[in-house]
């Protein structure tokens, strides 16, 4: 045979070598993937999926934590240019069904006439209350700021929050949310607050992200690791806010004042979970993709602060499932190239691309049966039967948030509102 046949038959025996060890791999990378997936689908969104909640009532027959009466609670509502929202809201909020309770709106700076409506228009709310505040501070964010002083002028030793712009669900609302915290058992409740569904992608994607964080932090919290809250709906006792200091450690993150203050003092023993549809509060979401990337960017960022425990947990179930689909399509390209080829797989080749394959069949299975359920639960905030569709979308979003934080280091500003 001449030399450079044989150097030819060498160097082609080397590449197949080559690429063998490649698809090995990349199959192995892919079950690996699927099998971190599977775990988080089985083990901890199943807790979600199965969680049994206490109706709203309960509070009134748990032990109070005042002997004869029921906790007070104070609703903190901060606002900025609010007008309209707090016209439709503060109603609301003033006939919660709960025997002790008031609600206290820190005006932010308003120009729209928020401080006429609040000092003019509110008398007949008798449980509503305002603080405003008329200017800006270096040393803290103005959200902040202005729940730091909400908490220092509270008038019950439990505080509630939301936003103008949310909807509760009910007048079991603060009953339902403060329930857990009738006993010294609990400190702290996340609740969920889903969006109004309207036409259009946008509505679906942010529907589709904002049920799969409810299923992150609530399932998390379940297990034992709750790592966030969402200021739209969340409890928590006040003297476990100044016991912790407060916003301190990240008093100058724009944003953070829900999932930052969670993320830091939250513990599986002290945190609670209110699923019960009359806890929801619905909120309007954004219309337009700008609005909707400046909302993300803000919780973008203080992601960036969460304790590395919860970073990592977070960045496995994150990266597994973006690198699942991100690996069966790389799978798949190999199998195309393999038939234009007609080249045939190996004995070992066949296990590791079976394998790999039937498990990702079982993860999409799983995921559209275990998310589908906590969807129906919550609201039902996306039907069942897109479930796979959300499924590819958030890989899709996940991926290219990934990139954007990796490689896009943003400078502009950002405000809380």
């Amino acid at each position: 045979m001449p030399p450079i046949f044989a150097a030819s038959l060498k160097i082609n025996a080397l590449t197949n070598k080559h690429l063998l060890l490649v698809i090995t791999v990349l199959l192995i990378a892919w079950l690996i993937m699927v099998g971190i997936q599977l775990i988080y689908i089985f083990f901890v969104y199943s807790r979600t999926a199965l969680y049994r909640q206490s109706e709203p009532g309960d509070v009134n027959r748990q032990q109070p934590l005042s002997s004869g009466s029921t906790v007070g609670v104070t609703v903190v509502v901060c606002a900025r240019n609010e007008l309209d929202n707090l016209q439709e809201l503060l109603p609301l909020l003033n006939e919660q069904d709960y025997p002790h309770f008031d609600v206290l709106v820190m005006d932010d700076r308003s120009t729209d006439g928020t401080l006429l409506f609040l000092e003019n228009d509110i008398a007949h709310l008798d449980r509503v209350r305002f603080i405003r505040i008329d200017k800006e501070h270096e040393h803290v964010t103005p959200k902040k700021y202005a729940i730091t002083i909400a908490l220092k002028k509270a008038t019950y030793p439990i505080a509630l929050f939301t936003d103008a712009d949310c909807r509760p669900a009910s007048t079991n609302w603060l009953a339902g949310m403060v329930a857990p915290l009738a006993t010294d058992q609990k400190e702290l409740t996340l609740g969920f607050s889903p969006y109004y569904q309207q036409p259009g992608l946008l509505n679906l994607l942010i529907r589709s992200e904002t049920l799969f964080t409810a299923v992150q932090y609530v399932s998390l919290a379940l297990a034992g690791s709750p790592y966030m809250g969402v200021g739209r709906n969340l409890a928590y006792r006040i003297s476990l806010f100044f016991a912790n200091r407060g916003f301190y450690s990240h008093m100058n993150v724009m944003g953070g004042d829900d999932d930052l203050f969670v993320n830091e003092v939250a513990t599986g023993k002290n945190t609670a979970v209110c699923l019960h549809p009359d806890t929801f509060t619905w909120s309007a979401p954004k219309e337009t993709w700008s609005e909707w990337r400046q909302q993300k960017r803000r919780h973008l960022n203080a992601g960036k602060y969460y304790k590395p425990g919860h970073k990592l947990r977070l960045a496995l179930l994150l990266g597994s499932h973006v690198l699942s689909w991100v690996l069966a399509m790389a799978a798949g390209l190999v199998v195309l190239i393999h038939e234009w080829q007609h080249r045939s797989f190996t004995s070992h080749e066949w296990l590791f691309l079976l394998t790999a394959t039937g498990a990702f069949l079982l993860r999409l299975i799983a995921f559209w049966g275990i998310v589908g359920r906590i969807s129906y639960r919550l609201a039902h905030t996306v039907h069942w039967a897109i479930m796979p569709v959300m499924d590819v979308m958030l890989a899709i979003y996940y991926g290219l948030s990934g990139l954007t934080t990796l490689f896009i280091r943003r400078k502009k500003r950002l405000y809380w509102k």
